[in-house]
């Protein structure tokens, strides 16, 4: 009847007494659920970090304004987007627990809990699915990069000592990036001032071959 009236093909659990016991396939669904709020949480957090500012902040990414303002701060743009995604990825990270405590909860020949197992899963799902559709529509959808802001980063970033050592050594390298950390240097002027070539510095010292072992080749 169910297959009739709905369109997939339901059927019979292969094994009815492991059916009444466990409930070991919705607790796997709930399981793929909490992955991908895992995986939202941490896209979600890498925004709100790049974002943050607008200028004593890391301030790579420029948020859509879709507020005011910040209640204490006028004119600031909250993250208010990765705010409600990381609280609902809290959420489903806690229906995974009552479901996993759930499942484990029947005893012998019946586990009772499918009611809350079934309320948390469609919970889960739900709140995912309109976070995901909320922050696509108000936060990826008109989130920029902010190249200026990167390429100050970019200029002034000592891990850029990595492309020297090859060249120079560990040990001068890690002299040249604290010179320029306790100078207050950019990394090129502490080099030359450390004896480094400038046409040299320039050829080895490129952030671009340092993307990925063809990037240079590319470039």
């Amino acid at each position: 009847v169910l297959s009739d009236q709905l369109g997939p093909a339901f059927a019979p659990a292969e094994n009815l007494f492991a059916a009444l016991a466990l409930h070991d396939a919705l607790v796997h669904l709930h399981a793929g659920l909490k992955g991908l709020a895992v995986a939202l949480m941490k896209i979600a957090n890498d925004i709100r970090w790049l974002a943050s500012g607008p200028r004593c902040g890391l301030g790579e990414l420029i948020l859509p304004a879709n507020e005011p303002g910040s209640s204490i701060m006028p004119g600031k743009v909250n993250p208010t987007q990765c705010e409600a995604m990381t609280m609902i990825c809290c959420q489903v990270m806690g229906n995974d627990v009552t479901v996993s405590m759930a499942g484990a909860g029947g005893q012998l020949e019946l586990n009772t809990f499918k009611p809350v197992i079934a309320h948390n899963l469609l919970q889960s799902i739900r709140l995912l699915a309109d976070g995901m559709r909320s922050m696509r529509e108000h936060a990826i959808v008109g989130l920029q990069a902010d190249p200026v802001r990167i390429a100050q980063g970019l200029e002034r970033s000592l891990m850029l000592a990595t492309a020297l050592a090859p060249h120079v050594g560990y040990d001068r390298a890690s002299r040249i990036a604290r010179k320029a950390h306790q100078e207050g240097l950019d990394l090129r002027d502490a080099a030359l001032q450390s004896g480094v070539d400038a046409d040299d510095f320039d050829r080895w010292v490129r952030p671009q071959d340092m993307l990925a072992p063809s990037a240079g080749r590319q470039a």
